[in-house]
């Protein structure tokens, strides 16, 4: 698709939201770790665990019939090994993923080459890592300097020579997300990163106007479903209660 048509990716977590995606003109679903964000109520995405990832891509890869279905590698799943990714990565195929995301760049390539040596295919992650937090310090826009801009770069090439198929882009300067979407011969997929990307994924919850703290601002919610729902609850409260 890269040239010819933009792609476009939202996350899930559950099987009625996949059902509902699956049957749009969706081309990609997310199994995301901000699962421990908007679904499980966590502060961050690091107390996710293989476990609750698995578990959710098997609810969500029941009603994917017809987008890719990618599931992410939680924090600590492949840190530790190799060995160890092989195992989890198998473990979200297992669970019905047809590919896993990966966060980092030339830090965790070797990772990547040796997924996709063994036919498991790999999405890469670079920009603001939402599993580096403690080490990035805030949720803010990546490569506004030289240095920064160049190691992005160089991240980006390395996560396409391993051998992924794609890479999110997120909160990267939009100037520099230009620059590396032209440079890669993969699609890059952005999320606050600006139009130039190949393609576009956001939170569902965010987009839906679902989420309960503050939504990133890169978000423009077509909707305010909360609303709606707290609206539809009050009327229920009062038609029980006969008010």
């Amino acid at each position: 698709m890269k040239g010819n048509d933009k792609i476009v990716a939202l996350t899930a977590y559950d099987f009625q939201t996949a059902s509902i995606l699956d049957m749009s003109d969706i081309d990609l679903v997310l199994v995301g770790d901000s699962v421990g964000n908007v679904i499980l109520g966590y502060e961050n995405t690091l107390p996710v665990t293989i476990e609750d990832m698995v578990h959710h891509t098997k609810a969500v890869s029941r009603g994917i019939k017809r987008a890719l279905l990618v599931s992410d590698m939680p924090f600590k799943s492949f840190q530790v090994s190799t060995e160890k990714t092989i195992d989890n990565a198998c473990r979200l195929l297992s669970a019905g993923a047809q590919a896993v995301k990966i966060e980092g760049g030339i830090e965790i390539a070797d990772r990547i080459k040796r997924l996709v040596e063994l036919g498991i295919p790999v999405m890469g992650h670079i920009g603001l890592t939402p599993q580096s937090i403690n080490q990035l310090g805030t949720y803010s826009m990546q490569g506004k300097d030289e240095v920064k801009a160049d190691k992005l770069l160089k991240d980006a090439k390395a996560v396409e020579d391993a051998g992924a198929f794609s890479i999110v882009l997120e909160c990267i300067e939009h100037k520099l997300t230009s620059e590396i979407t032209k440079n890669l011969k993969i699609p890059t997929i952005g999320i606050g990163s600006g139009k130039d990307c190949d393609g576009q994924i956001l939170v569902i919850n965010d987009l839906l106007g679902l989420t309960v703290s503050q939504v990133p601002k890169f978000v423009n919610p077509i909707l305010n479903l909360r609303g709606i729902i707290e609206e539809s609850l009050k009327k229920y409260v009062k038609g029980v209660k006969g008010e």
